[in-house]
């Protein structure tokens, strides 16, 4: 199989895919340099790959795949060791767990029972995620940098629970909109 350029942003991301372990490791070994440092790299190739593949037209069915992919396999890995280390609350780690997996199983069953679909991220969904990755990175940057104003994390807790909530609520809210128009069609 030849690859060629338009084959650049799925590489990104298989890349991104590769830096979760490293990045865990790191977490869990409390090098929180290392881990911030690996962190922003992945998180600046998330926006090249999504440029280069808006911009080029690069984009795949496996693009699409493998680009919520992998920054889902970074951020929960994120969450996940930054609770485990109580760095974060465990009750915000299993809110954000639950709101990817009712999404996950929401989209699974939709397709299942009714037919492929196109996702699309809502907007609250995308400032979620947003919010999130300022958490993991203040939390990160708090412990392997400067100490930085325990106020300024609890806001970003408290926003993370917030968005997460709402937007879980609107992605259920989606699908069952979805499932009654496609069951009176």
């Amino acid at each position: 199989m030849k690859l060629g350029a338009r084959d650049i942003p799925n590489a990104i991301s298989l890349l991104r895919i590769i830096l979760v372990v490293p990045v865990a490791m790191l977490l869990m070994d409390k090098r929180f340099d290392w881990a911030l440092s690996l962190f922003v790299i992945a998180a600046v190739s998330d926006g090249l790959d999504g440029y280069l593949a808006k911009h080029y037209g690069w984009t795949s069915r496996l693009g699409s795949l493998l680009d919520p992919i992998a920054d889902k396999m970074l951020l929960v890995t994120c969450f996940v060791l930054s609770g485990w280390l109580g760095l974060i609350p465990m009750w915000l780690v299993w809110a954000v767990i639950l709101r990817d997996l009712l999404i996950v199983l929401g989209a699974t069953s939709y397709h299942y029972l009714f037919g492929p679909f196109m996702g699309e991220p809502t907007l609250i969904s995308k400032l979620n995620t947003v919010i999130q990755i300022a958490l993991v990175v203040l939390v990160i940057f708090d412990q392997g940098f400067v100490a930085l104003p325990e106020e300024l994390i609890e806001v970003l807790i408290y926003a993370v629970l917030a968005t997460t909530v709402v937007s879980g609520l609107g992605y259920a809210s989606i699908w069952l909109r979805r499932a009654i128009t496609h069951c009176q069609n």
